[in-house]
């Protein structure tokens, strides 16, 4: 997330110490185009960044909730149906991605008091239903089910809090795929709910010792105008008493002065201190505080004051605190804190930084779990409390795994398996033996050795070598000639662990190539690998990218008309940002909810908080950064750009819509005369992604597939 914004064509010049670069065309409505696009109409909108002013000629197209907008999307969204229900062979696409989705699937068991939760889902359901049990060996009964909340599968499931003795569930909804949290109650043996309810959250919510009462963060209410589009500012944390209405819940914490930092909280595993970080937007640096309960209020006291490093916490043990840092430590170490003597000079090092990230330690059964990532693939290592290696972990294989949580007392714990070509299985670990059986593992009718995985190395425009995960069905000839979908994320330290998707395999099997590749700006080698490609230097993450398209061609698995790129939220951004300055390069381009206007993402949402990655339009350097590359500035008249599906939701208020909105207005303008399409794919009462109904999933992935063949000039095979 070119190097020049833009003029308008037909309305005023932009001024400002910037005009000898700034010397593009400002996109209008009137290009010829083969699909009628809805007019969208411009205005005359400059905005002065430290001496540089800036038109953003669709600026009324960031509110969503505005009749104009409105109809402005419905139109859009006809002129996309019409081009991808008439792509022949697109149903089919549908009709097989369903069969190959149908298969049960399940989540982890976490136990408390005895008691056993876990998910499932049969295989077609929108929303996957939680299930309880006595004992492992318990028979399983609902618990929650989300498909039940509304008629159309948009309201979700968004968090829960079992009580210390397993009798009384703390649980959140999510409606339309929003951050907004409305949080229940509920008698877990007989299902009958209490009439406790909280609104206005976007954070968790946990249950005091005695499940008297519980703790909960919120925000301040907005108008409801606003609600999709308010700022994330001033999170406070309450708590609530069982029983009592909410206007009667006590503030607890809250940083008044800071309304811009962040705030998270949570218990230690007894339910007898609390935990609480705070950051500041523009750093991923934190402190750390705790606070012995004592009724509703909290005691803090500063165990970390200093914000030089990250930091999670792990285990306490009385004074005794376990935390994950990279401070002094980019590729991770854990360290021990003596509350009674907290200063720096006082830690002890309990697992040393090594040759590899170590991405978090988790606690069960009286050991640290490590978790390490080598080469995007997890490793584990069993530790003493004091830091005596025990030993690697066998695993299933070289894939991605995750688990190995629970109590102190437990004496098995879970972890989940799976890879490019292995369907996630669940792994139960017996901690006495160290042996390891599957708990449950999905069936699938597919063969599964039709398919290949490869994990292979590229060299960057700088030499560095940068990993690419390859999958492709067994056999496939690569003469360049193959389609390929080229995927990434790079950003905020986010990893694309290799996971098994009944998707991919549709497409693996219309001969298409699936590419995830693990740039700069990501967490796959720690601290230094994703600082390299933030700020001034995020254009190091985009020619990852471009280098990595390059590979592919130059070595015969695709070519430029048939490579398409796919990235989500800041990986929209990513292709955003990569098609407007190779637009040769790509046949088509798929950016998914991206973060697209580089110069007011910070005024929305949790915006602000993402200046740790991508810097501050406020700061004079770094506004010069984000102009340069920001996707919808750096749209020009007349290129002929890839075709292009822009996908969003109506309700998406992590990356509001309207990034989306103007992003594809001002490319539909731009595109040249006889170019390829540009449709914009808005989804209603779907959000950013977490908690989407299953058939939503499913018509979008069909949606995706079908628009890549058409425009690579391929048929759509049988399935």
């Amino acid at each position: 997330m070119p190097a020049h914004p833009v003029f308008p064509a037909r309305a005023a010049v932009i001024a400002g110490a910037m005009a000898a670069l700034l010397a593009a065309a400002l996109c209008l409505p009137g290009l010829a185009q083969a699909l009628d696009y809805p007019p969208a109409r411009t205005v005359l909108q400059l905005d002065n960044y430290h001496g540089t002013e800036v038109s953003d000629p669709y600026r009324w197209l960031e509110d969503p909730a505005s009749p104009e907008v409105k109809a402005w999307v419905d139109s859009e969204n006809l002129v996309t149906r019409g081009f991808l229900d008439a792509i022949p062979g697109r149903q089919r696409i549908a009709d097989r991605l369903r069969e190959v989705a149908n298969y049960e699937r399940y989540s982890s068991p976490s136990q408390t008091a005895g008691r056993y939760f876990w998910s499932r889902n049969d295989g077609l359901q929108n929303q996957s239903v939680m299930y309880w049990s006595e004992g492992l060996g318990g028979e399983p009964r609902v618990l929650l089910d989300p498909n039940t909340w509304s008629a159309d599968g948009t309201v979700a499931l968004a968090g829960m809090d079992v009580s210390e003795d397993g009798k009384l569930l703390l649980f959140g909804k999510s409606t339309a795929g929003s951050d907004w949290v409305e949080y229940f109650v509920m008698d877990i043996e007989s299902g009958r709910q209490y009439p406790d309810h909280i609104i206005w959250s976007k954070g968790g919510a946990f249950w005091n010792r005695d499940a008297s009462g519980f703790w909960y963060e919120r925000y301040p209410e907005p108008k409801e105008e606003e609600k999709f589009t308010v700022a994330a500012a001033s999170p406070m944390y309450y708590y609530h008493q069982l029983g009592s209405e909410q206007s009667q819940d006590v503030l607890v914490f809250s940083i008044p002065e800071h309304p811009d930092w962040w705030v998270s909280a949570g218990l230690n595993e007894g339910r007898s201190r609390i935990l609480l970080t705070t950051g500041e937007p523009g750093s991923n640096n934190n402190d750390y505080s705790y606070a012995e309960i004592n009724g509703a209020q909290w005691d803090i006291r500063p165990l970390i004051p200093q914000r030089d490093g990250e930091y999670s916490y792990v285990w306490d043990e009385g004074n005794l605190f376990w935390f994950y840092t990279t401070k002094d430590a980019p590729l991770g170490k854990l360290i021990q804190i003596d509350a009674a003597n907290p200063a720096p000079e006082n830690w002890k090092t309990i697992i040393p930084e090594s040759r590899i990230k170590l991405n978090g330690v988790a606690t069960c059964g009286g050991y640290l779990w490590a978790s390490y990532l080598k080469d995007v693939r997890t490793q584990y290592v069993k530790y003493s409390l004091q830091g005596e290696n025990l030993g690697t972990v066998p695993l299933p294989g070289r894939g991605s795994a995750g688990g190995f949580g629970g109590r102190m007392s437990d004496n098995e714990t879970f972890f989940s398996y799976t890879d490019a070509v292995t369907p996630s299985t669940i792994y139960r670990y017996d901690i006495p033996s160290g042996q390891y059986s599957i708990f449950r593992q999905p069936r699938l009718d597919l063969e599964l050795s039709n398919y290949v995985s490869e994990q292979v190395f590229y060299r960057s425009f700088d030499g560095e070598a940068v990993p690419l995960t390859i999958s492709y069905r067994r056999g496939l000839k690569l003469d360049g000639s193959n389609p390929c979908i080229l995927y990434a994320y790079g950003g905020f330290q986010g990893v694309d662990y290799p996971y098994f998707s009944s998707f991919r395999t549709v497409w693996l099997d219309m001969g298409g190539v699936y590419v995830s590749a693990g740039i700069r700006g990501g967490g796959e080698y720690g601290d230094q690998w994703h600082k390299s490609a933030i700020k001034l230097n995020r254009q190091v993450a985009f020619n990852d990218f471009i280098a990595a398209a390059e590979f592919l061609i130059d070595r015969g698995y695709t070519s430029s008309s048939r490579l398409a790129v796919n990235g989500a939220s800041n990986g929209g951004l990513l292709i955003g940002a990569v098609m407007t300055q190779r637009p040769d390069l790509f046949g088509v381009a798929l950016p998914d909810v991206g973060v697209m206007d580089m110069l007011r993402f910070n005024l929305w949402g949790f915006g602000k908080f993402w200046e740790s990655d991508y810097g501050s339009p406020q700061n004079p350097d770094e506004f010069k950064a984000l102009l340069a590359y920001s996707p919808y500035h750096n749209l020009r008249e007349g290129v002929r750009y890839p075709a292009t599906l822009v996908t969003t939701a109506d309700t998406d208020d992590r990356v509001m819509p309207g990034h989306s909105y103007k992003f594809a207005a001002r490319l539909q303008a731009c595109q040249a005369r006889g170019g390829p399409p540009v449709l914009l794919r808005v989804q209603t009462d779907a959000g950013h992604g977490a908690g989407k109904p299953f058939y939503k999933v499913i018509e979008e992935a069909a949606d995706t597939y079908a628009f890549c063949f058409e425009n690579m000039g391929l048929t759509i095979p049988e399935l």
